[in-house]
């Protein structure tokens, strides 16, 4: 009997690490990453189809209109949002997928998709995510600063998560995602066995 795979939400704030931990994750080849949409420039080496799928303004309104999105936000200037299609083809064919997003984009996927697993990605101090973020060499100092303040909001919203995993050493980070997914995995409603 194949199940569903997962639909796993990792969020957390800008330089906390959560797309390291999805780059790790995704060496499993049960598990897919979701490429979000996006209207934002593309930085430096990023490519169509590869980190994000770079739309018009127009275009990506046209496909909220047309429910083309499971969720979708508005961050800083510009939207991002997750399309439907391909997450639901990983997921019928048993593929765990991940779909790192923001704060906001979280609460819209729980409504609309109740079994999903979510998981904050919390930075160790306020103190290293700003020295991540200039570390990064991408920032401006007034984005630095936007960033340092949007991340004091969104901590708050962590304890509406099912799991706060704190990203100190990448490698302990990805090991206790992976024991979630393990877990979550082994939850008895998931078995699919009437009892």
């Amino acid at each position: 009997m194949k199940n569903n795979g997962l639909l796993l939400v990792i969020s957390g704030p800008a330089g906390a690490g959560k797309g390291s931990v999805a780059s790790e994750l995704i060496k499993d080849e049960n598990i897919r990453l979701s490429i979000s949409a996006t209207t934002r420039a593309p930085r430096g080496k990023e490519e169509n189809g590869r980190e994000y799928y770079f739309y018009e303004r127009e275009q990506f309104e046209r496909m909220i209109e047309e429910g083309g999105f499971i969720e979708y936000a508005q961050y800083l200037e510009n939207y991002y949002g997750t399309p439907k299609k391909p997450v639901d083809d990983w997921r019928k064919d048993g593929k765990d997928v991940i779909l790192e997003i923001e704060v906001q984009g979280c609460e819209i996927v729980k409504k609309a998709v109740p079994d999903c697993v979510s998981i904050f990605i919390m930075p160790p101090s306020m103190e290293i995510l700003e020295k991540r973020l200039r570390g990064r060499g991408t920032e401006t100092e007034e984005n630095v600063q936007r960033r340092m303040k949007r991340a004091g909001e969104e901590l708050v919203l962590a304890r509406n998560y099912d799991y706060v995993v704190v990203n100190d050493s990448l490698e302990d980070c990805v090991k206790n995602v992976k024991a979630i997914i393990t877990a979550e995995k082994l939850r008895s409603e998931r078995s699919g066995f009437e009892i």
